[in-house]
């Protein structure tokens, strides 16, 4: 059976000083992603032992575990890449970036539209979450959601592409309680170059989604 496994961090942990720090790096991919993919992996064993036992007594419990563990995992994969200490300011044609750009022009009315929405949806997610840019395959737009304890207000089949963690273990150390200065500081690390591979990648797989026979 395939398990998963914890990426390595494409940059040393210090790369996107001073807007989060090294400490923060290390902590959160060593500890608190590994707990993620662990935790998934224990969680695919339990569901294994069930089905070989037939015993499915705690089958909510361990579905909600796994989508739990799983979704951290995936998110935090994808947190990584998203960031880097070259990054910052907006996607701009020049960059190689245009169609991303254009794409969030059209969803959202312009740039600095979409980073209020997606500032204030990271900023005020309920508890712990994230706030995620998605391209939703159905219309082929971009949307924002919010995703609170890795369960949330996404939708169906929608594919993220860049994604902030509002997590205290993201920030806390650095910012303590001010997680909106931590959202604000995280636009000037964003790999557009990454967002804008993974926008292309989205849209090429859109009718991967299965809307009707």
């Amino acid at each position: 059976m395939a398990t998963y496994s914890l990426p390595d961090l494409p940059y040393d942990y210090s790369a996107l000083e001073p807007v989060i720090s090294g400490e923060i790096i290390e902590l959160h991919h060593d500890k608190h992603h590994a707990a993620y993919v662990k935790g998934a992996n224990d969680t695919l064993e339990q569901l294994a032992e069930a089905r070989d036992k037939d015993q499915w007594g705690n089958i909510n419990g361990l579905e909600k575990n796994l989508a739990f563990h799983l979704s951290g995992h995936i998110l935090h994969s994808i947190y990584w890449q998203n960031m880097t200490g070259d990054g910052g300011g907006e996607p701009l044609e020049k960059d190689g970036t245009g169609e991303l750009a254009d794409a969030i022009h059209e969803s959202f009315g312009s740039f600095a539209k979409f980073k209020a929405q997606l500032s204030k949806a990271s900023a005020t997610t309920q508890g712990s979450g994230w706030g995620v840019l998605a391209y939703e395959p159905v219309t082929g737009r971009l949307i924002v959601e919010q995703v609170y304890d890795h369960q949330g207000n996404v939708g169906q089949g929608s594919v993220p592409i860049l994604v902030f963690d509002a997590w205290e273990h993201a920030f806390y150390l650095q910012y303590r309680n001010q997680k909106v200065d931590f959202v604000e500081a995280m636009w000037r690390v964003v790999n557009w170059q990454d967002v804008a591979r993974r926008y292309t990648a989205a849209k090429e797989r859109a009718n991967n989604l299965l809307l009707a026979p």
